[in-house]
């Protein structure tokens, strides 16, 4: 009866170690571990870090998604905006997308999202469009493999430049 008792013991033992044990014996739900935001010039950066993927996916697709705000402006060969306002706002949902590897059941990496287009917006002869600056608002990131998010970056909102 005493070696029974002893055996049930350390089966428990065993699966209690073997259900609490972290790595490749035990698959975890897909969580964002972080998700920053961040400008580079004038493009948003997220840099992100998954864990929980297990080892059965080799890659994961992310997809970036904001809401944009783009300002344009027109100067002259001088380098001077004109007094006249040739200023253009574009607003809109912008977008970013990779595929990461996966390895040791998680993922790092970084996606890049520019500002809209100018759409229609032209300047007259003798002067240049630029884009100026820009904000992106809503910022959040989604694995489409494992349908984790979407998730809110830190910080959600960010100006450029």
């Amino acid at each position: 009866m005493q070696r029974f008792t002893m055996t049930t013991i350390w089966l428990l033992i065993f699966a209690f170690v073997l259900a609490t044990m972290p790595g490749p014996l035990r698959a975890d739900s897909a969580s964002f571990h972080y998700a920053n935001a961040s400008a580079s010039g004038l493009d948003l950066v997220v840099t992100f870090k998954e864990t929980g993927l297990g080892n059965s996916a080799s890659t994961v697709g992310m997809v970036v998604n904001a809401d944009a705000m783009a300002t344009y402006q027109c100067f002259n060969n001088g380098g001077n905006h004109p007094k006249a306002g040739n200023k253009e706002t574009v607003n809109g949902p912008v977008t970013g997308s990779g595929n990461f590897l996966v390895r040791h059941g998680q993922t790092t990496g970084f996606i890049t999202v520019s500002l809209p287009g100018p759409g229609n917006f032209s300047c007259p002869s003798g002067q240049t469009l630029f884009l100026i600056s820009g904000e992106f608002d809503n910022i959040t990131i989604t694995d489409l493999t494992t349908s984790d998010g979407p998730v809110s970056t830190t910080p959600s909102s960010i100006t450029v430049p």
